[in-house]
């Protein structure tokens, strides 16, 4: 998504990482306080931990082998990646130790107890790195990564197959007015319909989740 006005405003990448970090605090306080689930809701959180994981690893490697790799021809000296690239490499044991927790989970209806320490460490990494991403690269896109150069990064990261029932719903939850007007007049027909239908649908998984 675009400004207007000629300059690239990264909107796509803004709003997906206010998803992960809404989600990852109301996991983290979940886990903290509930360990025994029973085993419908137990599966429902297990498979809400799982498509969050892997949200999360689609979200770095596609920063890593998409994005990057524009900034980098854009921005040129400007711009030095080593410090979030590292971030991004020891993200994958978290995701895996959360992911271990999260089969426990649905085997038995119980959290185990490394599982809330896992997701509070994976949130607290996660709020830092995303904090120095946006303070650091989010400049850089609207600087020197023109809006046909954005718009091609977005393509191609919509290519890499994300979960859209998963990932649309929950963006779209923690989006402004100004940013629905946005996602609605670059989105189309198709997105109008997933406006419609895919949050409504998303809301009855939550409240197995969340129980609210």
């Amino acid at each position: 998504m675009t400004a207007a006005a000629g300059t690239t405003e990264p909107t796509g990448l803004l709003l997906a990482h206010r998803a992960m970090l809404r989600d990852l605090d109301r996991l983290t306080g979940l886990l903290a306080g509930t360990t025994r689930f029973g085993r419908k809701r137990g599966a429902a959180v297990a498979g809400y931990l799982d498509d969050l994981c892997t949200s999360i690893h689609h979200h770095h490697s596609a920063e890593d082998e998409v994005l990057w790799p524009v900034l980098e021809r854009s921005a040129g000296a400007h711009v030095d990646l080593t410090e979030l690239t590292d971030d991004h490499a020891v993200l994958d044991p978290k995701l895996h130790r959360v992911r271990a927790g999260a089969a426990a989970l649905r085997a038995s209806g119980v959290a185990p107890a490394a599982l809330a320490a896992d997701m509070t460490d994976l949130r607290d990494t996660l709020h830092e790195h995303i904090a120095d991403e946006e303070r650091t690269i989010v400049p850089l896109i609207r600087r020197y990564v023109t809006p046909r150069d954005w718009a091609a990064v977005e393509a191609r990261i919509r290519r890499r197959g994300a979960k859209m029932t998963f990932e649309a719903p929950r963006v779209l939850a923690v989006a402004s007015a100004a940013e629905l007007a946005e996602i609605r007049r670059d989105g189309g027909a198709a997105v109008t319909v997933m406006l419609a239908v895919l949050p409504r649908l998303f809301r009855r998984r939550e409240r197995l989740v969340f129980g609210a």
